[in-house]
């Protein structure tokens, strides 16, 4: 049921820009009016999770850790894996965002024949280091239409992705990989009956939503004959605040943008911020130092101790005939000093 209601709020979203464009000719609005909207409310969204995010203050340190932490000197400690200095923080951080070091590391586990096993999940590490580079090699193809004169290293992402120069057009690499990624991490959320219970139609919505997007832009490229230069002058239109809608530009490039738009306009409140929220998880970008440097709350009240010594001299006579030891025996009384 969640798959079936995530995959119909994206058809959709489809049926809306083919009704809009195909139908009601809305060009202008699915070209100008709403790809700013979605550009405002991404970046008004970012700029307030990020903010929200920066204003929890954080007293102590929380770094998640799988390694030795740096202690005595003769003990060898992990220093990207606990690390105890900004240095070894930023290490840590970028190995997370390059390599998705923590996910690499993941292991699954299972009671079979009453004995827990574990396994390797490197197949989920591949599929979604997959994903997120084709994504970011697409996005940068994708700058040849919003810049002019199309920069050199738009031109060598272009050449490596199309490497093995196959078909006319030349079949793109990133297209086949992204659309291989995700139905894995479909079916993986589908198939394993634990993730399957667990998934929400949150989890299911970005995978349908950007698989739409890669399908358009597939269809676009291989099969449907479209306007290129009415494409970019809309492009250059939009980034040059001076936008113009081309007439002759298909149908399915307004849907293609309209899906584009729709993500964006779903990124800054849906689990996509990960990409900004790993630069602001305390679990991440602290540096474990904590048997170093001592971490006092800063906005703890500040309350009235009664140290034992205190409580003693207070209680001190009872204790004794209660037969408590004391620290301190009280003074005999009834004797003074004799002169």
């Amino acid at each position: 049921m969640r798959v079936l209601v995530s995959l119909i709020a994206v058809l959709a979203l489809a049926f809306i820009a083919y009704l809009g464009v195909g139908i009601g000719h809305a060009d202008t609005l699915f070209g100008v009016v709403i790809p700013y909207l979605a550009l405002a409310i991404f970046l008004f969204g970012i700029i307030y999770r990020v903010v929200t995010w920066a204003r929890v203050p954080v007293p102590f340190r929380i770094p998640t850790t799988c390694g030795q932490q740096k202690c005595l000197e003769w003990i060898k400690p992990s220093r990207f894996e606990n690390p105890y200095n900004n240095f070894g923080v930023i290490i840590r951080v970028a190995m997370e965002v390059l390599f998705f070091r923590s996910l690499f590391r993941n292991v699954k586990s299972e009671i079979k024949q009453g004995k827990v096993v574990y396994g390797h999940t490197k197949w989920l590490w591949l599929a979604g280091l997959a994903f997120h580079y084709s994504f970011l090699v697409i996005i940068i193809r994708h700058l040849r239409f919003f810049v002019e004169p199309v920069p050199i290293f738009v031109k060598w992402a272009e050449s490596l992705d199309g490497f093995f120069q196959v078909g006319i057009p030349i079949l793109m690499l990133t297209d086949v990989v992204i659309l291989a990624a995700l139905t894995y991490l479909f079916l993986r959320r589908v198939l394993i009956p634990q993730l399957r219970y667990i998934s929400l139609p949150a989890d299911y919505f970005p995978l349908f939503l950007i698989g739409a997007i890669a399908t358009t832009g597939i269809l676009l490229r291989y099969f449907f004959k479209t306007d290129l230069i009415g494409i970019k002058e809309l492009a250059l239109g939009l980034v040059s605040l001076k936008p113009v809608v081309p007439k002759g530009i298909h149908w399915l490039f307004f849907m293609h943008f309209f899906l584009v738009c729709c993500l964006f306009t779903y990124f800054p409140f849906s689990k996509l911020l990960h990409m900004a929220g790993i630069f602001m998880s305390p679990t991440r970008n602290l540096a474990n130092n904590n048997r170093a440097v001592r971490h006092i709350n800063p906005w703890n009240p500040k309350v009235e101790v009664h140290t034992y010594q205190e409580y003693e001299d207070e209680f001190r006579e009872k204790m004794v005939a209660a037969g408590i030891p004391v620290e301190k025996q009280p003074e005999p009384q009834g004797q003074g000093t004799k002169e």
